[in-house]
């Protein structure tokens, strides 16, 4: 009997792309010229929860009144800021992306992103990685209600690959990733290129985790189940 292939479900920013602290300071640049005080590791700690819950959040760490017009505010500030750093050169696939990318592709694993980014910022980093989002199923923020730590954007993924969700494996570097795995009955594998550490990344749920995707793609029989 056959087993059914598995389906890789991509986190972006960190995990394919090495943009974690190219956000991190866009967002200490919008919190700054929005006249808001916040240390960088704090603003590091909410990398990769959707970008409305993470403005929220910070505000309410900060004690500032939370409006519509400063979130908006916020997240159009960090575009911009995030952009000029990626137009600069900022932002590159991290090592192995391409390769395992083209690895599942050669092995008919099926294989898409689902990033809490909106396409603003993510088409940045889907060029740097060479990935055509007319081509391979890309899921953004845009895309769902809920992002990150809720399971929407995986789910999405999923179901534009046509497969099971419970099929397949959640790829992040972060802890939000490995939640969303979770609660949608995903298999979450982490990996360190993010920031966080192995136990974190381990305590919220991932079985495995590796350093980078040239790490995923040395030990990809761990993890991939083929025909």
């Amino acid at each position: 009997m056959s087993r059914s292939k598995t389906a890789f479900l991509f986190d972006l920013d960190g995990t394919l792309v090495d943009s974690v602290y190219q956000h991190v300071l866009a967002w200490k640049e919008a919190l700054d010229r929005e006249g808001i005080e916040l240390s960088v590791w704090r603003i590091h700690r909410k990398i990769g929860m959707s970008g409305g819950l993470f403005t929220q959040i910070l505000l309410r760490e900060t004690g500032i009144e939370i409006t519509e017009e400063r979130v908006a505010r916020l997240r159009r500030w960090h575009a911009e800021a995030y952009g000029r750093r990626a137009d600069a050169g900022g932002v590159q696939p991290l090592p192995g992306a391409r390769e395992l990318l083209a690895w599942l592709t050669e092995a008919g694993l099926p294989w898409a992103i689902a990033t809490s980014g909106r396409m603003e910022t993510a088409a940045h980093n889907l060029a740097a990685l060479g990935v055509d989002p007319a081509r391979v199923p890309v899921v953004t923020r845009d895309d769902v209600r809920h992002a990150k730590p809720d399971p929407d954007l995986f789910v999405a993924a999923a179901e534009r690959l046509g497969v099971d969700i419970q099929h397949a494996l959640v790829l992040g570097d972060s802890i939000w990733d490995m939640l969303a795995a979770q609660r949608c009955r995903a298999l979450g594998v982490g990996l360190l290129s993010g920031g966080y550490g192995q136990e974190e990344l381990e305590r919220a749920g991932a079985f495995r985790v590796y350093e980078d995707p040239a790490d995923v793609l040395r030990h990809i029989d761990e993890i991939a189940a083929r025909d």
